[in-house]
C-alpha cells in the first residue's frame, strides 16, 4: 500500500489522452487507445486485455464503428524517487472533467501560422451569419464541467452544452474496476444550424458543428486519514476515427512535440542511433503505407528495394560495413532535408504544378503552394529533424546495429507487464504515437498550435490554465500570426476547446476533401502523395481481391500470377462515397462516414499469400449491416473462372438462378458523370 506521507507529487497520466468518435451504441461498444509506444488498441474488461486488431474488434456486427476511450490514471511520485499507481484499492479518486468544441466560434483555417510569409491572417468563422457580439457564444458548446469518482461509476454524460439553443452531448465519464477514468468522446454526429444549409469547403463551413472536444482532466486524491491531494491535471483531445488502426505516420505527433522538447531544453537530444529503435521504425512505417496508398505500394512498399517487410531488405538496412556505405547514402539522399528554411522557394511562380521527387510522398503544411505558386521546401512533408539527423548518421555507418533475431523488430511490450516507472514513460507518449504529425492542414487529430512552445509546461505536460472556464475566443476581428503565437495569445496555456479549434468543421469535410494526387493531378504518374493515409485511405485493398488471392493462392504454381494480380489491384476507399460533383461528397460523407471500410490485418491468413501480413479494406456497411462481397455476381463469376485451376476433369460451376445481385449503394446515370 501507499504511505501517503511519502508521495512527492501525484499526476494524471497520459498527459494528453487521445479518444476517437464512433457510431456504436452499446454501453460496452468502445476499445481502449493505445498506452504502449507503437501498441495496440485494447478491449475493456480483464487483467491482460486483449489487443485490438481485427475487424469485430473495432466493428459491431452490424458494423457499427466503436469508439475509442482514452483512461486515465493516477501515479504517485515517491520522495524515494519511485512511481507507484494510485487505484480505488488505496484511495478515493475524485475526477473532474471540463471540455469545449469551440471551433464555429473561432477563426478560419488557412495556413499553419507559424510558416512565415505564406501565413495567414484569420478572420472569425460564421461572419457571414451577421451574429451580434453577444450571440457569438451561440456557437461555442461548453458543458458543464463533470465528476465521477469511485469504481465502476457512471456514465455521467457531457450533454449540457449546445449549439445555437440545440443540446449537443460531447461525450462521458466512467470510471474501471480500479477507479480509473475511461473517457469516451462522442458519436461522430455533425449538423447545421438550421435545415438546408449545405457543406462548401474542406473547413470553413458555415452554420455547421461537429462533435469533438477537448480539455482538461482533473483528479482529487483523498487517503483515509489525510486530507485530499490534487494531482497534477492531465488533458483530453476527441478526434475523428482512427480507418486503419496500426498504421502509423511515418512523422507522428509524438515526432513533432519532442522537436518543442529539445529546442526548450527540457529533454536531451539524442546524440548516438540505434538500427531497432531510430531506423527500422521509419522504413516500416513507410512500407505501411502500401495498404493505403497505391503510389506508395508501388515506392516503398512489396517487392521495392526499401520494403521493410523483406528481411533481406532489413538485413541490408543493418548493415553499417563500409561495403554497403554508398547504399545507404543512395537511400539517405532520398529524403528530404527539413532544415531547408520554409520559405525556400523549389519552383518559379509560373511553372506547372510541382512535385519534388523525395520521401516523404507526402503532402506538407505549405500544399497550397503548389496549386498557387512558388512552390515552396514544405510542400511536401518532411522527416523530423532527429529522424534526419538518426537517417544522416545511419548513412555514414555511424548507429548500433542489431542481433540477428531482433531484424524484424520487436512487438511492443504489454502494459500490464511493465513496472510503474515504465508505464508512465509510454502513457506520455503512446496517445501522440498514434496521431499523424503533418500534414497540418489543419490536421486530422491535433494540429499545428502543437508545435508552439508556450503551450507546454514542460515535456509532455500542457501549460494547463487555471479553472474549468473555456479557452478565450476573442482576440479581435482578425486573428494574426503573431498574436496566435505570441505571450498572452489564443495558446500561451491551454484551455478547454482549445486544441480541436482550428480543425475543420465538422471534421467530416476535411476527411473527404483531402485525398491523393490521384484526384488532384489525374494524369501524373502514381497517386502519391497522400495527405491522411494512415488514418483516412485513398487506395485499398479490397476485401473481395484479398478473399479470391487467399483462394487461389493454395492452388500452387498454376494460380500464382493470379494471386499476384488480386494483391496489387487497389480501389478507391472513397468510392460509395463520391457524388455527383464535390459538394454531393461532402454532404454525403457527413451521412455515411461510419459506412466506409477499415484498414485491417485479416485472421489466419494463409501462408502461401506471397505478400505477408496483408491489411485489407474491410467492414464497408450498406443497409445496415455488414456488406457480403461474395454475393455479388461479379465475384462470383470470377470464382466459378478460378475455380479452373483445379486439376480435375470438370469443374462443378454454381447453377444459373435468377435471384438479383445486391444493389450497388450508389449508382450513376449517364450525364451524371
Amino acid at each position: 500500500m501507499i504511505d501517503p506521507d511519502e508521495i512527492q507529487e501525484l499526476k494524471v497520466y497520459p498527459p494528453l489522452g487521445v479518444a476517437r468518435v464512433g457510431n456504436a451504441s452499446g454501453a460496452d461498444d468502445y476499445v481502449i487507445g493505445p498506452e504502449t509506444i507503437g501498441g495496440p488498441a485494447t478491449l475493456p474488461g480483464g487483467t491482460a486485455e486483449r489487443p485490438a486488431r481485427h475487424l469485430g474488434d473495432f466493428r459491431t456486427a452490424n458494423g457499427e464503428i466503436k469508439r475509442q476511450a482514452a483512461r486515465f490514471r493516477v501515479y504517485a511520485h515517491m520522495k524515494d524517487g519511485t512511481v507507484e499507481e494510485v487505484t480505488a484499492e488505496s484511495a478515493t479518486i475524485d475526477w473532474r472533467v471540463a471540455v469545449a468544441n469551440l471551433k464555429a466560434g473561432w477563426y478560419e483555417f488557412n495556413q499553419a501560422m507559424d510558416l512565415g510569409s505564406i501565413s495567414q491572417d484569420a478572420k472569425r468563422r460564421n461572419l457571414d451569419l451577421n451574429l451580434e457580439p453577444e450571440q457569438r457564444p451561440r456557437l461555442d458548446i461548453v458543458p458543464s464541467p463533470k465528476r465521477v469518482s469511485g469504481a465502476n461509476a457512471g456514465p455521467v454524460r457531457l450533454n449540457d452544452g449546445s449549439f445555437w439553443g440545440k443540446a449537443v452531448c460531447l461525450g462521458e465519464l466512467r470510471t474501471d474496476a480500479q477507479g480509473r477514468l475511461i473517457f469516451l468522446g462522442g458519436k461522430g454526429a455533425a449538423a447545421p444550424f438550421r435545415s438546408g444549409v449545405t457543406p462548401l469547403t474542406f473547413a470553413n463551413n458555415s452554420g455547421w458543428h461537429d462533435d469533438l472536444c477537448d480539455g482538461p482532466v482533473r483528479a482529487r486524491v483523498t487517503f483515509d486519514g489525510h486530507a485530499p491531494m490534487e494531482a497534477e491535471p492531465g488533458y483530453v483531445t476527441v478526434t475523428p476515427p482512427n480507418y486503419a488502426p496500426g498504421l502509423s505516420g511515418v512523422v507522428t505527433m509524438d515526432d513533432v512535440v519532442r522537436e518543442v522538447f529539445y529546442d526548450q531544453n527540457w529533454i536531451a537530444r539524442p546524440a548516438s542511433t540505434s538500427f531497432v529503435d531510430d531506423i527500422l521504425p521509419i522504413f516500416q512505417r513507410l512500407s505501411g503505407y502500401q495498404w493505403v496508398n497505391h503510389g506508395l505500394f508501388m515506392l516503398h512498399g512489396f517487392g521495392s528495394p526499401l520494403d521493410a517487410g523483406d528481411p533481406d531488405v532489413v538485413s541490408r538496412l543493418n548493415d553499417a560495413s563500409a561495403a554497403n556505405a554508398a547504399w545507404r547514402q543512395s537511400v539517405f539522399r532520398l529524403f528530404r532535408d527539413p532544415n531547408q528554411p520554409t520559405d525556400d522557394q523549389v519552383s518559379p511562380k509560373d511553372s506547372s504544378p510541382y512535385i519534388e521527387g523525395r520521401l516523404g510522398q507526402i503532402y506538407g503544411d505549405g500544399v497550397d503552394t503548389i496549386w498557387d505558386g512558388p512552390y515552396l521546401a514544405n510542400g511536401l512533408l518532411a522527416v523530423a529533424r532527429t529522424q534526419y539527423a538518426h537517417l544522416q548518421r545511419w548513412a555514414s555507418g555511424d548507429f548500433t546495429t542489431a542481433t540477428s533475431p531482433e531484424l524484424p523488430g520487436s512487438a511492443p511490450p504489454a502494459f500490464f507487464d511493465l513496472a510503474d516507472a515504465d508505464q508512465v514513460r509510454h502513457l506520455e507518449r503512446a496517445g501522440l504515437h498514434d496521431c499523424l504529425g503533418g500534414p497540418f492542414h489543419p490536421a486530422m487529430e491535433m494540429t499545428w498550435v502543437m508545435r508552439i512552445p508556450l503551450l507546454w509546461k514542460s515535456a509532455y505536460r500542457l501549460k494547463i490554465l487555471p479553472g474549468d472556464e473555456a479557452a478565450r475566443q476573442d482576440f479581435g476581428e482578425v486573428l494574426t500570426p503573431a498574436v496566435c503565437t505570441g505571450a498572452g495569445g489564443p495558446y500561451d496555456g491551454a484551455a478547454a476547446g482549445c486544441l480541436t479549434r482550428f480543425l475543420g468543421v465538422p471534421w467530416h469535410t476535411d476527411h473527404t476533401s483531402c485525398n491523393s494526387a490521384a484526384d488532384y493531378f489525374p494524369t501524373t504518374f502514381l497517386s502519391m502523395p497522400t495527405f491522411w493515409g494512415p488514418r483516412a485511405p485513398d487506395q485499398v485493398l479490397a476485401e473481395g481481391n484479398y478473399l479470391r488471392a487467399a483462394a487461389v493462392s493454395g492452388a500452387g504454381p498454376a494460380g500464382e500470377r493470379q494471386t499476384l494480380k488480386h494483391l496489387m489491384h487497389r480501389v478507391d476507399w472513397l468510392r460509395e462515397i463520391r457524388g455527383i460533383d464535390y459538394f454531393d461528397r461532402l454532404s454525403i460523407m457527413i451521412k455515411e462516414w461510419a459506412q466506409l471500410g477499415m484498414v485491417l490485418p485479416v485472421e489466419d491468413a494463409p501462408a502461401s499469400l506471397p505478400i505477408p501480413h496483408p491489411r485489407v479494406e474491410q467492414g464497408r456497411v450498406a443497409d445496415h449491416k455488414l456488406y457480403d462481397v461474395t454475393a455479388e455476381k461479379k465475384y462470383q463469376l470470377t470464382e466459378d473462372v478460378e475455380a479452373l485451376f483445379r486439376e480435375t476433369e470438370a469443374v462443378q460451376l454454381r447453377p444459373s438462378t435468377t435471384t438479383p445481385p445486391p444493389r450497388p449503394k450508389r449508382a450513376f446515370r449517364q450525364g451524371q458523370i
